[in-house]
Formats: C-alpha cells, structure tokens, sequence
C-alpha cells in the first residue's frame, strides 16, 4: 500500500480537496489517501463549504473529512508528503529527523513540468473562483502524481 498525504495550513480548504481529488483517481485498495494542516486552527472540523461545493461539482464527496495536524509521525506513517505552498513546506522539513523524513517531502505544484504558478494559493480569503482556480490546479498535479509514482 502507497500513502499520500496533502498538507496546507489548516486543512480545510486546499489539503481536502487534494486529497478528495487524488483518491477519487486512485484505487483505495491499493492508495491511502490523507490531508493535514501545519497550524490547529480547524482540528476536528469539516472542510469549509466552499471546497465541499467545488468539489461536488466534479462529483467528488469530502463531508466526512475531519481537520488534523500534522505531525512527525506522518514522516513514518506517509510514502510521499506534498505540501501546498514554500510555507507549509517549510514548517514540515522542519520536522524532518533525517535525510530520509525530508526526501518524503516535495511542493505539490514541483511536478508539473512548467507551471504558471509554483505553490497552491490559499482561497479562504477569497471568492468561489479561487476554490475553482485551487481545484484545476490540483487536479492537473493529481494526475501527474498518479503517473509518476504509478498509482492506480
């Protein structure tokens, strides 16, 4: 079994949608799929409504998603860690113990091959357009983590 995990600030608007869009093109039993967020702003809470809309328009459910925080001991419990943007990023190699934690660990828009943009803005502050906006990018970079690492 590959484990994925997508990580953002307060895993309620970017993580859960990368994370309800990646498991929605992979086999479950052969991919486990989770989100966290680097700050406990939101622990135990649901997905803001903004993400559950845009990602029920691709016929996506994320409602039972809870908010966690991430933690180090993700590094063990994760194959690949992808954090939204250089902040989250930086706040999980922080926690890395080794050279092994941080080859775990990669920006989630690093694996498209030019992207306009280089880190998965936050959409919480702003309208449902940048939900979408949020949501295309994520489901570009899904498919190419489905081909890299030759998940189905």
């Amino acid at each position: 079994m590959t484990r994925v995990l997508m990580v953002c600030l307060g895993n309620i608007c970017r993580s859960p949608l990368a994370e309800g869009i990646l498991k929605s093109k992979v086999d479950s039993k052969e991919v486990e799929v989770d989100s966290a967020g680097t700050a406990s702003y939101h622990i135990g809470k649901g997905p803001d409504p903004r993400s559950i809309a845009t990602a029920s328009r691709y016929n996506i459910d994320i409602t039972d998603q809870r908010a966690r925080q991430f933690t180090v001991e993700d590094f063990d419990k994760f194959d690949y860690i992808f954090a939204m943007d250089k902040s989250n990023y930086q706040n999980i190699i922080a926690l890395t113990r080794d050279a092994s934690d941080k080859a775990k660990v990669a920006l989630m828009l690093d694996i498209l091959e030019h992207p306009q943009v280089k880190e998965v803005p936050d959409p919480y502050y702003g309208g449902d357009q940048g939900f979408e906006h949020v949501f295309q990018l994520l489901d570009q970079a899904t498919d190419l983590v489905v081909k890299r690492l030759n998940l189905k």
